[in-house]
């Protein structure tokens, strides 16, 4: 199976670490990450004094998101974050915990109000929807000590509300990331169910299959064959109404 993690100790007191896949409270693949995998991976590179995270995500579980935001923000060393194609839903959140955020001018970031799947009578509804908001005032908190004085708390609600896809540039002016660097190739559609889920996901985004070359001669002779076949079908049950 393929991994689109690496982690990386790199020369100089520098580590590297790449999430390549979806945000989860349990591995189920090699893309993906916990806190918990995300800690191990980080105490595995040491004492470093500059760390390095590629991002490429659609987001997954807030508490583990947040989990690793506050797991960045602790460690010693300085963080910075590379959006290498996407950093949607909780993966922005994990953006906001570096001290420098770089994004390619074709990467994009996501920023939308956490949601759940639920079940029981009202009171546990309304108890949900207490819980969801208090997960946002979580985000909003998370966003703010990054953008500053760049965005109010109001702007910043409604693109939440909206659930707002931002270019590299928008995110800039917001104050949601520092530098925008030149494009880069980096394919930013990891996971069809998760951009399935999303509401205004850019149709760049999503992944379309490749087309098949195809011999038209091969393909004619298949149409003349089908069609034949179709004939003779219509002559037996023709001939068995006229019996």
């Amino acid at each position: 199976m393929k991994k689109f993690w690496t982690v990386k100790a790199a020369a100089d007191q520098v580590g590297e670490i790449s999430i390549y896949g979806d945000i989860v409270s349990y591995k189920w693949d090699d893309s993906d990450t916990t806190a918990q995998s995300f800690s191990d991976d980080l105490k595995s590179l040491g004492d470093i004094k500059t760390l390095n995270i590629y991002l490429n995500s659609p987001g997954g579980s807030v508490f583990q998101g947040n989990a690793i935001y506050s797991i960045l923000k602790r460690h010693q060393a300085k963080v910075n974050i590379h959006v290498d194609g996407l950093a949607a839903s909780i993966a922005s959140v994990i953006a906001m915990a570096g001290d420098t955020i770089f994004m390619p001018e074709n990467a994009m970031m996501m920023i939308h109000n956490p949601w759940t799947i639920a079940y029981g009578n009202s009171s546990d509804f309304r108890k949900v929807a207490d819980d969801l908001d208090k997960m946002r005032e979580s985000l909003i908190a998370a966003y703010q000590a990054k953008t500053g004085d760049k965005m109010d708390r109001d702007t910043l609600i409604n693109l939440l509300d909206a659930e707002t896809w931002l270019t590299a540039q928008e995110c800039y002016d917001y104050g949601l990331c520092d530098v925008v660097e030149g494009a880069v190739d980096v394919a930013a559609s990891v996971n069809k169910e998760f951009f399935a889920q999303y509401k205004n996901t850019p149709e760049s985004l999503i992944s379309k299959p490749e087309p098949v070359a195809v011999d038209d001669s091969e393909l004619r002779k298949q149409i003349l064959e089908e069609t034949k076949a179709d004939l003779q079908l219509t002559n037996l049950i023709l001939g068995g109404l006229t019996k």
